[in-house]
């Protein structure tokens, strides 16, 4: 069963979200891959005590995500001390980069709805 977030999470989630795409957009990071990505932030979730922050994020197309994790990854700490800068907050999360998958989960899901075997078993109720 998942957690459900607090107000604090939610709201702290999101001012970090906002430093690291505002970092992201404005060419603050130094690798050019990550420059030149279209990279977008879709969620962060933050764990109950505020210290681990997990971002989620896509690339257009899903392309090089390889590349962009582990250019972001390199650069974690750029990422940590503009939190730490800009959100004062007791303790800096330590941050990790995931894959946002729920795009490709949607686009599976209605890849099968719209399957003619699918759609059989669903008018015949």
């Amino acid at each position: 069963m998942a957690q459900e977030l607090s107000q604090r999470q939610l709201r702290v989630g999101q001012e970090v979200r906002r430093v690291i795409a505002q970092a992201i957009e404005q060419g603050e990071v130094r690798s050019p891959e990550l420059s030149e990505a279209f990279i977008t932030i879709t969620q962060v979730v933050m764990s109950p005590d505020l210290k681990y922050a997990t971002v989620y994020l896509t690339t257009l197309n899903g392309r090089n995500m390889g590349v962009v994790l582990e250019q972001l990854t390199a650069e974690k700490w750029l990422f940590k001390k503009l939190v730490a800068d800009k959100l004062k907050l007791r303790w800096t999360p330590e941050i990790n980069f995931r894959v946002d998958d729920t795009f490709d989960e949607v686009e599976r899901i209605n890849k099968l709805m719209n399957d003619p075997k699918v759609r059989a078993d669903l008018t015949e109720e």
